[in-house]
């Protein structure tokens, strides 16, 4: 489908902002081609693929473009879902300081539109009930209603994954994996939504003091918690400290980062990062704590 004109405007506002130049809203702008799955360039498809194929499987329809491989029932939804996608991908990994042009293989990114079909998904897959998007073996799993006219922040919370994922493996732990994704797709998205002319802002909510976990130990964290109530809170804390690092030393953050990813214990690359500012957890949360717990817009 040719995307409308001012779609194809908004696209290269996008490029001229966050790239300074047209070459990538040149390469993004254009038309997302319906095209057979056999004639898709990747088509290998992960046990969750497979599970979402299974809905409705004569209606999906496919397509691609530099990074990805779309499947979808509109292409109405698809194309912008598809100029989000690219805008995420390259602004996430510029942060990151990672070079995607060596990376071919494609991610897979599976659009849904209506509740029932993904719960069903849900089902299928074995999913939480709280799940509202999901990054699984290089593929993207989400929910697009038409009906809603704000789209929220779970496509670049699960490009996010992919990006960490592709750069820095299956070490990463889960608060930091969590936290990173939520602090960077609240960015990527108001700044989306700057680009089409409203007045967004990175959304950051404060963790309910009752719930507030010193920062050692929301790190030890394995799983979610058990109590649905609580992960909310454990979302919310995993980016305020995220936040917190990064705009303490982006740099020190980047090695922090790298650090954990190799297995590194949260002290240790702590130290590591931010050894000229915190000797050790304690000082960390002498800081973070009432940060975290703040009300209002936070830096």
């Amino acid at each position: 489908m040719l995307l409308s004109p001012a779609l194809r405007v908004f696209v290269v506002v996008v490029g001229l902002c966050f790239f300074g130049t047209c070459a990538v809203a040149q390469e993004i702008e254009g038309t997302l081609k319906e095209v057979p799955f056999q004639n898709l360039s990747d088509r290998g498809l992960t046990v969750l693929g497979d599970a979402a194929m299974s809905i409705h499987p004569t209606d999906w329809k496919h397509a691609e473009t530099t990074n990805f491989v779309y499947h979808f029932f509109h292409d109405f939804i698809a194309a912008p879902v598809s100029v989000e996608a690219e805008f995420y991908y390259r602004v996430i990994s510029k942060d990151l300081e990672k070079d995607t042009t060596q990376w071919e293989r494609k991610c897979h990114i599976f659009i849904f539109e209506t509740d029932e079909d993904w719960k069903e998904f849900q089902k299928r897959g074995a999913l939480d009930p709280w799940t509202g998007g999901i990054h699984s073996q290089g593929s993207l799993f989400i929910q697009r209603n038409p009906e809603r006219k704000f789209k929220g922040s779970t496509l670049g919370h699960e490009v996010t994954h992919l990006v960490i994922g592709r750069f820095y493996g299956s070490g990463v732990p889960l608060w930091l994996n969590e936290g990173y994704a939520e602090y960077s797709a609240s960015r990527c998205y108001a700044a989306f939504n700057r680009a089409r002319g409203y007045a967004a802002r990175p959304l950051s909510r404060p963790v309910p003091a009752d719930l507030y976990l010193p920062a050692d130990k929301l790190a030890s964290l394995m799983t979610y918690p058990q109590d649905v109530a609580q992960v909310g809170a454990f979302y919310t804390e995993s980016e305020r400290l995220v936040r917190f690092l990064e705009k303490t030393d982006k740099r020190g953050f980047g090695v922090f980062l790298e650090a954990m990813s190799k297995g590194n214990r949260f002290e240790t690359a702590l130290n590591k990062g931010f050894a000229a500012r915190y000797i050790n957890t304690d000082a960390l949360d002498h800081e973070f704590k009432p940060y975290a717990t703040q009300s209002g817009v936070v830096d």
